[in-house]
């Protein structure tokens, strides 16, 4: 009888000295509250909340720069997306005007009074864009027709007048004839019109 109070006391003193232990070494982290979450199979498993907690991350030059040229890019897209489509439409409109008409004359007669509609639409607003707007404007127009500005004004306006224009990109350091390569070096742009046109439920 006395061994086995003696042994009782003995495991009693022992789970007071883990209990003052583990309450001298808890911290501000060790009173998070622990519940139980059974699952569908039936199992029984641990679950806590962390308290919330801000991670501030400093960005280093090389990911400042690509942030800075990505914005960029995006700001562009988003200002000369809107005229790009615009470019697609009044193709389709023209071409559907031209379907089945012949003479040349009268095909110069369509082009010219859409050109001077256009003209009195979109000229201030184009001409308040900036060279890289206008490059990314090309790059999307390609995207919506099909084909590169040079191709566009060659068939509206002729060989010469479509020269003429490439000699004045081309002194803007850009060129009429660049084309859209949405898996390749324009892999970006299409990112930002995919995401555009999801934002606003645009069609592609």
């Amino acid at each position: 009888m006395v061994r086995k109070r003696l042994i009782q006391l003995i495991v009693i003193l022992a789970f007071s000295c883990i209990y003052v232990t583990a309450n001298a070494q808890r911290g501000i982290n060790d009173t998070i509250p622990v519940h139980a979450f059974i699952t569908p199979e039936g199992d029984t498993i641990p679950m806590g909340y962390l308290p919330d907690f801000t991670v501030i991350y400093y960005l280093n030059a090389r990911q400042k720069r690509y942030w800075a040229e990505w914005t960029r890019l995006r700001n562009a897209v988003y200002v000369t997306y809107p005229y790009a489509k615009a470019a697609g439409r009044i193709m389709n409109e023209i071409n559907a005007r031209l379907a089945g008409v012949s003479s040349k004359s009268e095909r110069r007669k369509i082009i010219r009074s859409r050109e001077k509609e256009l003209r009195k639409e979109f000229t201030d607003k184009l001409t308040q864009l900036s060279v890289y707007q206008g490059k990314i404007l090309m790059k999307l127009i390609y995207r919506e027709t099909g084909n590169n500005c040079y191709e566009i004004i060659q068939e509206y306006k002729g060989n010469i007048t479509a020269a003429v224009y490439q000699t004045v990109a081309f002194f803007f350091g850009t060129s009429l004839k660049q084309n859209y390569d949405p898996n390749g070096a324009d892999r970006d742009i299409e990112t930002i019109v995919r995401d555009l046109e999801r934002m606003y439920g645009i069609r592609g």
